[in-house]
């Protein structure tokens, strides 16, 4: 790991949701080697501990179920005995779900036997929703308590589909639109407290959750990456390391002190262009 530039994090004691991930890990890796203390949160409490081990010391992993408040609060108590108090949080956890993907991405009528808008599944909706809206509101409403009173730092992951949203993913595209709305709603709401809000928007790499959906199982482009690369100008998907500048950003008070409820794209040029 390179980092583009250091800045000082000492002090810093961040908890990552979907730290298990492979956007979230490397913000874990980031922040530990500029000096915070990491507190990797996610369901999969292997894949998260991975990472801990890895970076050492001053990282922790722990099993932590966003859709549960109860867990949410066991896992700020097991924070706080091993570092202290959070004054950095990452929303990472989010994702998408088959039920609430369409096979077309637009409607055919003479086509059958597809699974388009009308044959959705309410369930898989309301999941989207949930794994990315609810968790971000019910992580954020632990863990900014006790910033109310010591001011703290929270970045949002957003996407580029809170921009223009995907063809087949509408839930996802509309619950991604909901974190930078609320971004902007809890930076308004908590600027008086000295808590600043702001999110990344990654415009398309590959992880674990899409690489299916951009690779076949030889490991050639779909047809999928190859309507993406043509909407990048930069005609090429980001690499992870990429998004490791704009949080260094965010994350050092002296660089963006000044700086809330923002929603940054890290995305080759794909929100600016037209296709034109």
């Amino acid at each position: 790991m390179k980092l583009p530039f250091q800045i000082d994090l000492c002090g810093k004691i961040a908890a990552i949701t979907g730290a298990g991930g492979v956007i979230c890990g490397e913000f874990a890796r980031v922040l530990a080697a500029c000096g915070a203390k990491v507190a990797l949160l996610d369901i999969n409490f292997d894949a998260a501990k991975a990472i801990a081990d890895e970076i050492g010391d001053n990282a922790i992993a722990v099993r932590c179920d966003c859709l549960d408040k109860q867990s949410i609060v066991a896992a700020k108590e097991n924070i706080e005995e091993c570092f202290g108090k959070v004054n950095f949080l990452i929303n990472g956890a989010g994702g998408n779900n088959p039920r609430a993907t369409t096979d077309n991405e637009t409607m055919s009528p003479e086509v059958r036997g597809v699974k388009d808008f009308f044959k959705l599944e309410e369930s898989g909706i309301k999941f989207v929703f949930d794994l990315n809206i609810t968790t971000a509101f019910l992580v954020t409403q632990v863990f900014a308590e006790d910033m109310v009173q010591t001011g703290g730092n929270i970045i949002n992951i957003s996407s580029m589909n809170a921009f223009r949203p995907l063809t087949k993913i509408p839930a996802y595209s509309a619950a991604k639109a909901g974190i930078s709305n609320f971004t902007q709603w809890l930076a308004v709401h908590f600027a008086p407290c000295g808590i600043r809000v702001n999110a990344i928007a990654p415009g398309f790499f590959v992880t674990n959750q899409n690489r299916a959906l951009l690779f076949d199982e030889k490991g050639a482009p779909t047809a999928r990456t190859a309507k993406i690369l043509a909407a990048t100008p930069m005609k090429k998907f980001g690499e992870i390391s990429d998004l490791t500048g704009a949080l260094l950003w965010l994350a050092d008070d002296g660089a963006s002190g000044f700086v809330t409820g923002t929603v940054i794209p890290v995305d080759g040029g794909f929100s600016a262009y037209s296709g034109v």
